[in-house]
């Protein structure tokens, strides 16, 4: 696809750019490495200095950035706004917290004694120019999750971007070269995905980082197995929502609403199949679709709207397909279901639930990214968690209960990155995020985030 942007509220090109020439993209590479062997031996002071200055700045221009994301892919601007507010968040807690995450570790003396040493210890490197190749749908926290604790741990980064958010990729780049860091310390490279193999096997990159669809996921991981790389993926999730008979339903069904439309429902960790308990099914599913028919569908400039567009023509194409299937096969749409009446030159849809799913359904298997929720309904704890787990995705999981041997289960048995209870999902700078199954490997944020692109060494010393 081409690097433009184009307004998925009315399908205008605002601006398109060229990829950079493969002597531009070396000389970047280049720049990366330059720039490493220096930056790996600033101190934890410094780099919390420039990340902090970086978050100030990205703070005082959160308006015009948070703009410039609703413009290319369709969020709400309060969504956009709160995206930025996310990022300066993560960026001054890693600039206050990665010394302590990397402090080197001291086994007890009598532990290792037998090995010879007189003294052990683990300290934590860092490994390189390391490659981010990120999604649209958070085109800032995306990119600021992989780029604060990587720059804070020595390393330095190359963004390839989605092509339909170039002048945010452009903005990142931009936003560390004037909070002050060295000339090649963070870089984007404007380049179409097909560049990213060369790229990747590049001697001097010493590791990738994804964000974004399982096929994407697998190409990485494959050029990256191929050349011995580390690689952190982050792919897709459907999410499973539970709600059991001792929940607040009131409650559930109104956070399930936000759980499923955040960031127009184009998030991974967003919860996609609300499984319910057939005692409180009937309730829950008539507050749940009131509140998604409530929802306003319209302009994402507008502060009146809930629901904004998806972020392509092809996205929507992709969800109504889905949408299209299951109706055929038999599922009932208890509202929504079509493209809004009145928005034809932008690329909505209408907030739907569906029920009735089978697993002949397309949709019971694949991921829905868009404003589209399906409803099941399940006859206790057993039947939930086997429903729940018939995915190929295992990213996050969603359980809504007030019965503690209830909450073990879930927390046992549920094949998911995390665990979130009578709450939804959502990231934070001081967890652990990240998938099994399919929905990738490696965390992100938190310690273990930092330490994913950091060579683990053991210091072993005689007398």
């Amino acid at each position: 696809m081409p690097i433009a942007t184009v307004n998925p509220a009315d399908g205008e090109t605002l601006k398109t750019f060229d990829p950079l020439s493969e002597d531009e993209i070396e000389r970047r590479i280049a720049e990366a490495d330059a720039a490493f062997r220096g930056w790996r031996t600033t101190t934890f002071e410094e780099r919390a200095r420039l990340l902090t200055a970086a978050a100030a700045l990205l703070e005082r221009e959160a308006s015009g950035v948070a703009r410039v994301v609703t413009t290319e892919m369709g969020k709400t601007l309060g969504a956009a706004e709160a995206e930025v507010a996310k990022c300066v968040k993560a960026m001054r807690w890693y600039a206050r917290n990665a010394e302590e995450l990397l402090a080197d570790e001291y086994p007890a003396a009598e532990d290792v004694a037998d090995s010879g040493a007189v003294r052990a210890r683990v300290c934590y490197r860092p490994l390189g120019p390391v490659l981010a190749v990120m999604p649209w749908n958070f085109p800032l926290w995306q990119v600021i999750r992989f780029a604060a604790p990587a720059l804070m741990a020595g390393n330095v980064g190359l963004l390839k971007h989605a092509s339909n958010v170039p002048q945010t990729a452009l903005y990142l780049g931009d936003l560390f070269h004037r909070a002050g860091f060295a000339p090649g310390c963070f870089q984007t490279l404007l380049v179409p995905s097909r560049a990213i193999e060369s790229v990747l096997r590049d001697r001097r990159i010493a590791a990738a980082t994804l964000t974004g669809s399982e096929g994407a996921g697998r190409s990485v991981a494959s050029v990256a197995g191929d050349e011995i790389k580390k690689t952190v993926l982050e792919l897709g999730g459907s999410d499973p929502f539970i709600v059991m008979p001792s929940a607040d339903i009131d409650a559930a069904a109104r956070v399930a609403v936000t759980a499923r439309v955040q960031n127009n429902g184009q998030s991974c960790i967003a919860a996609k199949r609300f499984l319910v308990h057939t005692d409180v099914y009937d309730a829950f599913a008539e507050r749940f679709t009131e509140g998604m028919r409530r929802l306003t569908v319209g302009d994402p400039m507008d502060p009146a709207t809930d629901v904004g567009p998806l972020s392509s023509e092809q996205g929507r194409s992709d969800l109504e397909d889905l949408v299209t299937d299951a109706l055929a096969q038999g599922a009932q749409a208890l509202c929504g279901g079509r493209r809004p009446e009145g928005l034809e030159r932008g690329f909505y849809y209408e907030p739907t639930v569906l029920t009735g799913i089978t697993d002949r359904m397309r949709i019971h298997h694949e991921e829905a990214f868009g404003p589209v929720a399906t409803l099941y309904r399940v006859s206790d704890v057993d039947e939930a968690i086997d429903v729940a787990n018939d995915t190929s995705f295992g990213l996050s999981s969603n359980v809504w209960t007030r019965d503690d041997a209830e909450t073990e289960r879930f927390v046992r048995d549920l094949e998911a990155g995390g665990v979130y209870l009578n709450g939804m999902t959502a990231s934070h700078p001081a967890l652990p995020f990240g998938g099994v199954k399919r929905s990738g490997y490696g965390r992100e944020l938190d310690g273990h985030g930092i330490r994913e692109f950091c060579n683990v060494t053991t210091v072993w010393q005689a007398a």
